[in-house]
């Protein structure tokens, strides 16, 4: 590559099967076809590998979006385009990675999958709102644990009723729009 590459840290944030993690792979393929390097930092994989061990207390997920956001901050300083498809349900963990992405002069951008938590329920695809209607587990985010929507996303990505090339290309659009893609 001769260009010099612009990192960046895509953070998407939203209930579970909202589809963060289709997403961050659709738009991967699509940077990785343009050329850039890029990183998919998916939640589930990384609470097996870095975080493993960690409850979800609120302190406990406090600490593993914080550990991702540090990995992908180094990331993207080096020039890489990191995508993260993580629920992080707490607003002052997001803060805190914002803020350390501020510090280093990294830029973050911040996406809310805003879909619903009815639509999230039929998609189920871990099925973890059946085994909760079951009640085989407890504090499932966004029915009996919190989720914060976040206040000021730098998008609000509505997902139901649009294609997931749609919703890629929206998100490869707001790269474009900041000069990071």
């Amino acid at each position: 590559m001769t260009r010099t590459e612009s990192g960046v840290t895509l953070w998407l944030t939203g209930l579970p099967s909202a589809g963060k993690t289709t997403l961050a792979l659709a738009l991967a393929e699509r940077l990785r076809a343009d050329g850039h390097r890029v990183e998919v930092l998916d939640g589930d994989e990384i609470r097996e590998h870095l975080s493993q061990g960690l409850s979800f207390s609120r302190q406990d997920r406090y600490t593993n979006v914080t550990r991702i956001g540090f990995v992908a901050q180094k990331l993207a300083q080096h020039g890489v385009k990191v995508l993260v498809p993580v629920i992080a349900p707490y607003a002052d963990a997001r803060a805190a990675v914002r803020g350390q992405h501020t510090v280093m002069g990294t830029p973050f951008l911040e996406v809310h999958v805003a879909t619903p938590v009815d639509v999230c329920s039929v998609r189920d695809v871990k099925g973890l709102y059946a085994r909760q209607a079951a009640g085989e587990i407890t504090h499932l985010t966004g029915v009996d644990d919190p989720y914060e929507v976040p206040a000021a996303p730098d998008l609000r990505l509505q997902t139901q009723g649009r294609t997931v090339a749609e919703s890629a290309g929206r998100l490869h659009a707001l790269l474009t729009e900041r000069g990071l893609a």
